[in-house]
């Protein structure tokens, strides 16, 4: 019998036992050992039973053991100790404090995943996960975040596998009453609520739940309340599901929903509100509509209040391909912001324009979040140096006339919370060197170049540090195997072959991601009579751990998920090659320590961080990667190998597949295995270790999410702040009016003629250091010299004379308008490099506001026939 209704009762704790409440509430615990250790003790085999969640061990736990603990004196100063170290952790300065004045007052983060745990399943993948970091970071450093996300009912969902290896998905229902959550209430003891206007005098109403991630509360946004109709009830079921007027109306409650609930958590609590808004890809975007419409209601035009809004935006984007991005009919986003529905007073083609594709190759019909995004802030990253380069050519478009290395969009390199990713064996052996503290503030902080007491780690201790990593792997391998056979319908008698699945003194190679076609989970597959005879070699045999999940929409990658099973449930091959279903936090902490090499083969440049592989590295795993994302950027050979690529143009798919697995297969026999295997006269694998040394040492201090969130402070969130400030009312006003002013006159704009004076002739040759003189006359039509800077941009030129690497230098009005309305300016031009060289001129906007000169995407350049031949070859 079913029951009629549920509650999540929970336990009345003895007195003295108070404490462990608000130790189990903030989420603090799943990057803290000492308190995860101490929930442990309570009940070792309810704390593995509870998967390692300290609020269902509590519910768990019988009366009379909490009686006997609340009765143990030195249970009760373990207890103190914990209360006390979490209240220090929470109140006492940290290094954000520590920071000059001018810092933004509080951030607000929107992310539609959050990876904080696996006891809080609302993610799906790296999306989430790097949210989940970036909170977590931020609170170490004391960065005054608030986390905005929806509350998913049924999370994204569990795999498991069919008898034929088909992936099957299922989505148990999640009862926030029984998750690290509590629910935000009014002053009175209602809950909280915010509400969006749906067409047809519809209504959208969520509750506001908070999870305290250490000192960043994180608010999730539910709209399975009792006020909403089934349909919008369901808004919030699951991540990434349902049509694409569900994925609307999930991402209005983000964005619109959020702020309002930002605005609610601050008024309840006296939290400073928000100077900065973070979008953490596009899906949050409408969080830009919802703050005009705010300032609207104090005042503000609409596009005085689009300023003040870009001033104080940051917008990432995680995606290096359009097809990533969440596109929605126009004709669906009017519907949903006409009049009767959402943001009132605001023109629906104003908020269409913002999201328009009104660029060569868009696609008129469509709506682009993406787009949006980068057009409601001011300052816009990837998130890594190759994908930087890659969003600037995908989104060059918005800034017609820019050469694509000029497109304001840079980039900070995505990094990971080493002390969720770090296995505890590897922190006491570094602790044991440094001393406690010293090792957590160099996984927490970031800044260093190098963790030179890595050097003082014996061979012996490296490796056998290595083995216990790759033995409890291999345990948890042949569990997790078992119980997916079980699911798969495998009687216990099927099974016993599962007892010599893997071997602890094997090389070990991980793969484990989402599965989309780029990632390219069966490269590995592509002949698989090599890969079998690399699997089991006599001498050097290598064993594979795969997992990963396909979009339940996604049929293809549930084939490749097959293909892959398939494989592996060869008897020949079964004990060196595994899938594990359902891949998600909890199997990752294990999976990344226990690997020896991490393998990684997208298709370049589709994967935009891919930081996976810097988990693996914090564990002295070394990556085996295609030069893509962060290892593009921080690959050398101390730290692992790089698979290389076939991306010319001139190949097609199945070719560079084949090439790019013969150079895999290639790479695993003729340096890895051997660099593994080999053994030294101690019977260890000296260069093995030096490369294990060098990547925790060298490469460990890079891919921290501390150097990450350090570099937002420090390179976006600070000057967001300060531009916000800056955009007082009457500020936002006098820009919003020049830059109308300046779109009106721009199309009368110039550059006439451009000349270069010399003492000697000017013949195609000059001096490396010697200096001409620029003079440019131009046409500014009804707009000053105050509204404009004429720059000269010298470089490099190759064999197009397109600029490379070009310098610009301004150049300065001499005297007044002539009779026509013509200005000339001059400047000095300096040969400052040998080589073709080639120099050109242009106009640029120019306001102390603008937060670059591309920023308006407006530029005047000379015309072919403007003056001499930009290109001056030098000697």
């Amino acid at each position: 019998m079913k029951a009629i209704r549920r509650f999540s009762v929970r336990p009345v704790l003895p007195e003295p036992l108070r404490p462990l409440s608000e130790l189990a509430r903030n989420l603090r615990w799943s990057w803290h050992p000492e308190t995860r250790e101490l929930f442990q003790t309570l009940d070792p085999e309810g704390w593995r039973a509870a998967g390692g969640d300290p609020l269902r061990l509590l519910g768990a736990v019988p009366a009379a053991r909490l009686t006997a603990l609340a009765d143990d004196r030195r249970f009760r100063r373990r207890l103190a100790a914990a209360a006390d170290d979490l209240h220090d952790y929470l109140t006492g300065a940290r290094w954000y404090q520590e920071q000059p004045p001018g810092l933004p007052a509080a951030v607000a983060y929107f992310s539609p995943e959050f990876g904080i745990t696996a006891a809080l399943p609302q993610y799906s993948g790296g999306l989430g996960i790097l949210a989940g970091d970036h909170l977590k970071s931020a609170s170490d450093l004391g960065v005054p975040l608030i986390g905005v996300g929806l509350l998913y009912r049924h999370g994204y969902f569990r795999q498991s596998l069919s008898r034929e290896g088909w992936q099957q998905e299922h989505y148990p229902l999640l009862d926030p009453n029984e998750l690290p959550l509590s629910l935000l209430r009014e002053a009175d003891g209602t809950p909280a609520t915010v509400a969006l206007a749906l067409p047809g005098g519809r209504s959208l109403r969520a509750h506001v739940w908070k999870a305290e991630v250490g000192r960043v509360p994180l608010l999730l946004l539910d709209s399975d309340v009792e006020e909403n109709a089934p349909g919008e009830r369901d808004v919030t079921d699951r991540l990434y599901g349902g049509g694409s007027e569900h994925r609307l109306l999930q991402e209005m409650l983000l964005g619109i929903g959020g702020v309002r609930a930002v605005r609610a958590y601050c008024r309840l609590t006296g939290h400073p509100a928000p100077e900065v808004f973070h979008t953490n890809e596009g899906h949050a975007g409408f969080l830009g509509l919802e703050r005009i419409r705010e300032l609207s209601a104090g005042g503000l035009d609409f596009d005085a209040a689009l300023e003040s809004v870009r001033a104080g935006a940051v917008f990432t984007t995680h995606t290096p391909v359009p097809a990533g991005i969440d596109r929605f009919d126009r004709e669906l986003v009017a519907r949903h912001f006409a009049d009767g529905a959402e943001l009132p007073g605001i023109d629906v083609d104003r908020v269409l324009r913002l999201g328009a594709e009104d660029y060569p190759g868009g696609d008129p019909a469509l709506f682009n979040m993406a787009v949006m995004g980068l057009r409601l802030a001011q300052r816009a990253n990837g998130v890594s140096v190759l994908h930087g380069e890659v969003s600037r050519r995908m989104f060059a478009g918005l800034w017609p006339g820019f050469d694509d290395t000029e497109v304001p969009i840079t980039s900070i390199t995505n990094g990971v919370h080493a002390p969720t990713w770090v296995a505890p064996e590897v922190f006491r052996l570094g602790a044991r060197r440094i001393g406690v503290a010293r090792a957590e503030d160099a996984l927490t902080l970031g800044g260093s170049e190098r963790w030179d007491s890595v050097a003082d780690i014996s061979d012996a201790d490296v490796w056998e540090l290595r083995r216990t990593l790759r033995e409890q792997l291999v345990e948890e391998v042949r569990e997790r195997l078992r119980a997916s056979w079980r699911e798969r319908g495998a009687g216990t008698a099927e099974l016993g072959w599962i007892d010599g699945v893997l071997d602890p003194d094997v090389l070990t190679i991980g793969f484990a991601r989402r599965v989309p076609s780029y990632k390219r989970l069966t490269l590995m597959l592509r002949d698989r009579e090599r890969l079998t005879r690399l699997l089991l070699d006599p001498e050097r045999p290598i064993q594979i751990v795969v997992a990963g999940k396909a979009h339940p929409a996604d049929d293809s990658g549930k084939r490749l998920v097959q293909e892959l099973v398939r494989f592996a449930d060869d008897p020949r091959v079964r004990h060196r090659v595994v899938f594990l279903p359902d891949y998600g936090m909890a199997m990752a902490q294990k999976l990344y320590p226990g690997c020896d090499v991490w393998l990684n083969n997208p298709l370049r440049p589709l994967e935009a961080c891919g930081t996976s592989g810097m988990k693996a590295a914090l564990n002295g795993c070394l990556n085996l990667s295609v030069l893509d994302g962060w290892w593009d950027e921080w690959y050398e050979p101390d730290f692992g190998w790089a698979i290389p690529t076939a991306d010319g143009s001139a190949t097609d798919e199945e070719r560079r597949d084949d090439l790019e697995a013969a150079a895999l297969y290639g790479l695993l026999e003729e340096r890895v295995a051997p660099r593994f295997y080999d053994r030294g006269p101690d019977g260890l694998p000296g260069r093995w270790i030096e490369m294990v040394r060098s990547t925790l040492g060298s490469l460990g201090p890079k891919v921290l999410a501390g150097r990450m969130v350090r570099e937002y402070v420090e390179r976006l969130y600070g000057p967001a702040a300060e531009a916000q400030r800056a955009l007082t009312p009457d500020a936002a006003r006098e820009l919003a009016a020049w830059k109308a002013r300046v779109r009106a006159a721009w199309p009368a704009v110039a550059v006439d003629h451009v000349e270069a004076a010399a003492d000697g002739p000017l013949d195609g040759t000059a001096e490396l250091g010697s200096t001409v003189t620029l003079r440019v006359t131009v046409t500014l039509g009804d707009l000053d010299p105050a509204d404009v800077e004429v720059q000269a941009l010298a470089g490099r030129v190759d064999a197009a004379d397109r600029l490379t690497g070009a310098a610009a230098v301004p150049l300065k009005p001499a005297g007044t308008s002539a009779l026509d309305g013509r200005r000339l300016y001059e400047g000095p031009l300096t040969f400052d490099r040998t080589g073709p060289f080639g120099y050109t001129v242009r106009i640029l906007p120019s306001h102390r506001l603008l937060a670059d000169g591309a920023e308006m995407g407006l530029v005047a350049v000379p015309p072919e026939a403007s003056g001499e031949a930009a290109g001056v070859l030098m000697r």
